[in-house]
């Protein structure tokens, strides 16, 4: 028996069937009935379309934002060396001490340094004492140059605290020189009116 289903089967394998005359015709047509086209409407060929311009409308005005970008003006600026002083320790990073002392000496300096009323009858005076304070900023720099190269001592710190402070002492001269200064004017204008 199985080798006759074998036969049978291979008997049916080697027939070529062929299908009846039209079969191709009437499968489309059925497939017509069953699934019919649709109509392109023209609203729907025109938002196509209208997609496509869109579509094309958005990469021109990329493409033309890519080409038109503004050229950054670039500046190639040196910079200078950097020196000790960039990574230097000062009196205020030794102690919160210190550093209370150096703020206080500091904001008081420039707080008289504010102050100062310039006029042409003082602008000599005025110019003397910037110069003596100029040096002493000077002397400060070279201590604290010293503080990082040699490290913390007492006689830098102590120097360094004592710059600060003459500075402070020299600003509080100059201040009662420019009072004097001002006081004798002022006796000087009353006694020529008198």
């Amino acid at each position: 028996m199985k080798q006759d289903l074998r036969t049978l089967f291979e008997e049916e394998r080697a027939k070529k069937h062929e299908m009846k005359a039209g079969h191709e015709a009437r499968f489309e047509d059925r497939l017509e009935e069953a699934f019919p086209k649709q109509k392109r409407s023209f609203y729907y060929v025109l938002g196509m379309a209208a997609s496509v311009v869109v579509l094309i409308g958005l990469g021109f005005v990329f493409v033309q934002q890519m080409q038109t970008e503004v050229p950054v003006k670039t500046t190639v600026l040196e910079k200078p060396a950097e020196t000790e002083a960039t990574y230097a320790i000062s009196l205020g990073d030794l102690s919160p001490d210190l550093k209370k002392v150096e703020t206080y000496y500091v904001s008081s300096i420039n707080l008289e340094l504010s102050r100062l009323e310039l006029s042409e009858d003082n602008k000599v005076i005025i110019d003397d004492f910037m110069g003596r304070l100029a040096e002493l900023n000077t002397e400060y720099q070279n201590l604290n140059r010293e503080l990082n190269e040699i490290g913390p001592n007492e006689q830098t710190i102590g120097a360094l605290i004592k710059n600060l402070q003459i500075r402070l002492q020299l600003l509080l001269k100059l201040k009662e020189k420019l009072h004097q200064l001002k006081s004798s004017d002022n006796e000087t204008v009353t006694t020529n009116t008198i």
